[in-house]
């Protein structure tokens, strides 16, 4: 047996053992055991009912979990709120992305959390927020026609991308990205795609990828875990895995449940 790797061990930047969640009779989760590592993108699927959701709302705080164990840098905690979780670095952004259609590039960048001339109160900081958006956005390697163009006259690459630097502007060290080439033409997720690619590779940031899409899982992620029945079923480096393998690991999972759900028929 080799000796352990203090090095790998250290590059954990979130680790969960043993997370179990019940809603009543019905068992969502009986035992994750998940790691990610700092600048990695791991993939996470599973089929509606798997415990996918469950365990992404346990990592941002919506749901506590009725047991196991969460560890961020090697540290143990427990996240009381979504807003607690943010606080740690975890940031998550959905599919609806919950960008102001209606506001500036700069205006969504900075909503709920803009800037004054008073701190708290205060005339609003435009001109400052305006140009750190635009030195943030270029930074981050993102291009939009215009700092003011209201997000609604936006592709839907260039929404995503800046709801992606919205969450990460704040110094968020884990990102959590639902769906994100959902609906997307080829040059808008070659963009999504750069930009990801960027952020982990470039800047160290870790992200857990929630798609349905396999292919998707692919073009974004270093590795891939699968949830079936409430646990991790697979885990697998991209580069040691196919999609083909992905989607008969998820066809012979649909299988077994026919077969379970006839068999409780026949009782």
């Amino acid at each position: 047996m080799s000796a352990p790797n203090p090095t790998a061990e250290r590059d954990v930047i979130l680790k969960t053992v043993g997370i179990t969640k019940r809603f009543g009779a019905v068992v969502a989760l009986r035992g994750i055991d998940m790691e990610l590592h700092r600048g990695e993108v791991l993939g996470l699927v599973g089929d509606n009912g798997a415990g996918k959701s469950t365990f992404v709302k346990i990592l941002t705080g919506y749901h506590p979990p009725d047991s196991g164990k969460i560890y961020l840098e090697g540290k143990e905690v427990a996240f009381n709120s979504v807003s607690d979780a943010r606080r740690r670095g975890i940031e998550t952004v959905y599919q609806d992305l919950a960008l102001i259609p209606q506001l500036t590039v700069a205006q969504n960048l900075f909503l709920n959390r803009e800037l004054t001339s008073l701190g708290k109160i205060g005339w609003l900081s435009n001109r400052k927020m305006r140009r750190l958006a635009r030195e943030y956005l270029q930074g981050i390697k993102v291009n939009v026609p215009d700092i003011d163009a209201e997000a609604e006259s936006l592709s839907g690459g260039q929404r995503q991308a800046i709801a992606v630097a919205r969450a990460t502007r704040q110094n968020a060290k884990i990102l959590l990205l639902d769906e994100p080439l959902a609906a997307m033409g080829a040059r808008e997720s070659a963009l999504i795609v750069d930009l990801v690619k960027d952020l982990a590779q470039n800047r160290g940031m870790s992200m857990i990828v929630i798609d349905h899409n396999y292919a998707h899982l692919f073009e974004l992620c270093d590795r891939v875990n699968i949830i079936q029945q409430g646990r991790v079923a697979y885990d697998r480096s991209v580069n040691d895995t196919s999609l083909e393998d992905l989607t008969e690991l998820m066809i012979s999972e649909y299988r077994r449940q026919l077969l379970e759900g006839q068999s409780q028929l026949d009782k």
